[in-house]
């Protein structure tokens, strides 16, 4: 059984004939694929405009685009005929073709951002598998299937599909922020916290995208039945006209490979994802600030370069008049915005430079007292190791916890413990010639000597050598990664399909004591365990041990198909076998 796909060039002389041909084409569900690209010549790497829709009249449909001043441009027209579709099946592979055209990177998705929602529906996983042969039959992506869905462009898309507790979330914050708007009240502060996996950056981006897209649409002709299409009014148009919005991302990595995504969706542009230095330099007011990672937002500390170090007073006093010591980054965010939506999990701080935990727990409490607090459950990356993965983790890294947790098993997820570093590393390479996205990270108990020394290895445990990132951003998708060990500054806010976590010698476990121990010699991260001699802060063992264990666990939820793990320290692998299988 196989779909029909019917090409033809979009005019209204080319309707007009195709009109009376079959009857289907006027009452039938059906999906359309609009594109601008030329048949006869080459686009040298120009990106193809692309609009994805579906209809039960394709005739009337078309003849509403070739109205529509937005798509005068777009000349070529596929139409997808299945006898078997109805309008569950049109919108599922609707938004399905969406999300993998802005995932393929060749295209410029022109649909608006109105509620792609996972919405179940008869038979749906026998559609979806169609959906497979669909795609073979266009012909128009340029990469497989595993690889869109393994990149960045695909993972952090505003055209993701939404869990129910995101668009609840979404639906909630937009709705607050235009009442006000049009009330000319503000300032405002809302908070969403979510666990590892529960796809706050993705809310963050689909938010903004939206939001764009209330305040520039200009034609009536898209149907009103998706989820967020009571927000396209021409009231809230005008009281988004003119809105400046920016995304505060703190982390180098994380913000590169946003800003690929805003540089191919219409309507963003990479300037919005900002350091949270470049808000406090910039001119004007923003009118809304989305802040990803709030937790690391940075307070008065030793910055990573001097640069920095000298840019901390000038903005402080800049803001506020003189350079108050206390006021942290999350101060200039507030004296340069009226509302902002601050996206943060506190158990996710790494560095003692990170705003402090009481800040963060009076901030949720603010929020909740003021009804501006929304909390993300779905787990959306460790889904196939249940809701309970991340807390059991966690629980097994306390070091404050009284007695271990009891052990969990997780049958439908890939969780090991290794013996030897060398078989994890081979396990890692092959789940990663498997599907793809596979990659070994460690805390940061080793010298970076490759930094300086290319040929230098790093890691050398037993027999194996390995070394760490060669670049600090967008690491993942670079062509070395897969022998690299990244770092938590290169993986934090990141999926992978597999991860092998390497647990140094920075943690240890005593199992006279029977607790868990950090070793400051054994921890490389200057920046990880420095006091803070200008707000007259000192960290001792239990405060690096509090960051190391939150750096683990950070590194133990990256995996969506399954974790592997090694220790160093062997009274911490002897431990850890309390909780993590062992391969068989």
């Amino acid at each position: 059984m196989s779909s029909e796909i019917l090409r033809l060039d979009l005019s209204r002389a080319a309707v007009a004939t195709w009109s009376i041909t079959d009857k289907r084409y006027r009452d039938w569900p059906i999906v359309y694929i609009l594109d601008d690209n030329s048949r006869d010549s080459t686009r040298h790497g120009k990106l193809v405009d692309v609009y994805v829709g579906e209809s039960h009249n394709a005739v009337a449909r078309l003849r509403q685009h070739l109205s529509t001043p937005e798509k005068q441009h777009l000349k070529n027209v596929r139409v997808i005929l299945d006898e078997t579709f109805n309008k569950s099946v049109c919108q599922d592979l609707e938004s399905y073709l969406i999300r993998m055209l802005a995932g393929d990177g060749a295209y410029r998705v022109l649909n608006r951002n109105d509620g792609i929602i996972e919405g179940d529906y008869y038979q749906r996983d026998f559609y979806r598998e169609r959906f497979r042969g669909i795609w073979d039959q266009l012909g128009i992506f340029t990469r497989s299937i595993p690889d869109i869905m393994n990149s960045d462009l695909f993972k952090l898309s505003p055209f993701k599909a939404l869990t129910e507790d995101q668009a609840d979330s979404v639906e909630d914050i937009v709705k607050g922020l235009l009442a006000n708007l049009a009330r000319g009240v503000g300032p405002s502060t809302t908070v969403v916290q979510g666990d590892p996996g529960t796809g706050k950056t993705v809310l963050a981006i689909y938010m903004i995208k939206l939001l764009i897209d209330i305040k520039t649409f200009g034609s009536p002709e898209d149907p009103d039945n998706s989820r967020f299409a009571e927000f396209f009014t021409e009231d809230n148009r005008d009281l988004l006209r003119g809105l400046r919005i920016g995304l505060v991302v703190p982390q180098q990595s994380l913000r590169e490979s946003i800003k690929k995504v805003f540089r191919k969706t219409p309507g963003l542009h990479p300037s919005m994802v900002m350091t949270p230095f470049e808000v406090g330099e910039s001119q004007g007011q923003f009118d809304l600030l989305v802040v990803d990672e709030t937790h690391r937002l940075s307070q008065r500390a030793n910055q990573p370069s001097g640069v920095l170090n000298a840019k901390f007073p000038v903005i402080n006093a800049a803001l506020f008049g003189s350079d108050d010591i206390h006021k942290t980054q999350l101060d200039w965010i507030r004296a340069k915005s009226r509302h902002q939506i601050l996206l943060l999990d506190a158990a996710q701080s790494v560095r003692p430079a990170d705003l402090p935990t009481s800040l963060l727990t009076s901030l949720v409490s603010y929020s909740r007292a003021a009804g501006h607090y929304f909390r993300l459950h779905t787990q959306m990356r460790c889904v196939q190791a249940g809701s309970d993965y991340i807390s059991y983790i966690r629980a097994f890294l306390d070091p404050r916890a009284r007695a271990p947790p009891p052990r969990r098993e997780f049958p439908t997820y890939d969780f090991r413990l290794f013996d030897d570093l060398g078989a994890m590393h081979t396990a890692i390479l092959q789940r990663n010639a498997e599907v793809g996205l596979s990659r070994m990270v460690a805390g940061y108990a080793w010298e970076w000597k490759s930094k300086r020394q290319p040929q230098a290895f790093d890691i050398e445990v037993g027999g194996t050598r390995l070394r760490w990132n060669s670049t600090p951003t967008d690491w993942i998708a670079s062509s070395k990664s897969i022998e690299e060990v990244g770092s938590i500054h290169t993986v934090q806010g990141y999926d992978l399909n597999y991860v092998g976590v390497i647990i140094g010698l920075d943690l240890r476990y005593n199992p006279q004591q029977k607790r868990l121990s950090v070793s400051r010699k054994a921890y490389f991260d200057k920046k990880g365990k420095e006091n803070n001699p200008v707000l007259g802060l000192t960290y001792d063992d239990a405060d690096l041990l509090r960051f190391v264990t939150q750096i683990y666990a950070v590194l133990l939820t990256r995996g969506v198909r399954g974790t592997y793990v090694y220790a160093c320290d062997p009274g911490l692998r002897e431990y850890l076998r309390e909780f993590i299988p062992r391969p068989e």
